[in-house]
């Protein structure tokens, strides 16, 4: 009898801190999501779901505007769309901004709305808010940190040797993923940053020939057509164990240990609806993801000849086959 009430006790614990805290008077309210990528990438419709499931049932309206500055990289394209933000900002006057990603803090937040009275809350800035400066009085927000310890510790037993590979696209947000990889956990990486897909295709092959275990970052949804050719490619071409750290890249990785970008939204509208309630900013502190999921590719695991233990699938969220 003990046991049960401990049990049910732990239970509504767990419900209390899992369930957003809908605060009193915030129907009616606004929320602005400003989304530095664009729909159909799978990161940012994650974080998009988090929101809109946290936000569901509060009476909140939502809008949403799209910055879609993962498929247009020119520098100018990035500060047209800031402006637009903010157009939008000026044009629906939210009670409170959720921004994802870098680019809505580095183009838009830190220039326009430092210390202003709108509040912001940030997610999906990777590794460090402190290069915009972060947290600023009306500023709050969830960091985003890749789990690469986690994950080099599932390839390593598939893996002849050390030496790391890093392929990605030609992105700035790649870029920063791989000198943070190297800094904060003082690894040497091998990199391959792609113009184009053919040009990751070929990052792959020669890969495949230099290092012992390879990384494959985000595809920024830019690849997404591509699809079927890029399951064709690692599931033909794989010669060493290969991981990701985003869910949506599992088709193409023997391992995936993912973050999860529905975290990301859910802990900003969480945070949203308690400003709404009336904390400040200043009084929630900025955090880290924690949360995340295994996935292993039997298919992949096939055409390397290798065998996947027991336990690795058993304690896999979800097995690709």
């Amino acid at each position: 009898m003990r046991k049960m009430l401990v049990t049910v006790m732990s239970l509504a614990f767990v419900l209390s801190i899992c369930t957003p805290a809908f605060a009193a008077g915030v129907a009616g309210k606004k929320v602005l999501f400003i989304d530095s990528y664009h729909e159909g990438y799978a990161w940012s419709d994650g974080i998009t779901n988090g929101i809109k499931t946290t936000l569901d049932g509060s009476g909140v309206e939502l809008k949403i505007f799209r910055m879609d500055t993962k498929r247009n990289t020119d520098e100018e394209f990035k500060k047209s769309a800031a402006l637009k933000a903010k157009a939008e900002i000026d044009a629906f006057k939210p009670d409170v901004v959720i921004a994802a990603d870098d680019n809505a803090s580095k183009y838009l937040i830190e220039p326009y709305f430092k210390d202003a009275s709108l509040p912001f809350v940030f997610c999906g800035v990777n590794w460090d808010e402190k290069v915009y400066g972060f947290p600023y009085k009306n500023v709050t927000g969830m960091v985003e940190v890749t789990p690469l310890p986690q994950l080099i510790e599932q390839l390593q037993p598939f893996a002849k040797g050390n030496k790391i590979g890093f392929l990605a696209p030609e992105l700035a947000t790649a870029r920063k993923e791989a000198q943070n990889l190297k800094t904060v956990f003082g690894m040497t990486l091998t990199e391959y940053f792609a113009k184009d897909f053919d040009d990751w295709k070929k990052g792959f092959a020669e890969l495949q020939g230099t290092v012992d275990m390879l990384v494959l970052d985000s595809d920024g949804g830019l690849y997404k057509d591509q699809a079927a050719d890029m399951k064709a490619l690692v599931e033909g071409g794989s010669k060493i164990p290969s991981g990701s750290t985003y869910d949506f890249m599992a088709p193409y990785a023997l391992i995936s240990y993912a973050k999860l970008a529905e975290e990301q939204g859910a802990w900003s509208a969480d945070a949203a609806l308690k400003i709404l309630g009336g904390t400040s900013p200043a009084d929630i502190p900025v955090t880290k993801n924690t949360q995340g999921k295994l996935f292993v590719n039997a298919r992949i695991a096939k055409a390397l000849g290798a065998e996947l233990p027991f336990e690795i699938i058993q304690s896999a969220d979800q097995v690709i086959e």
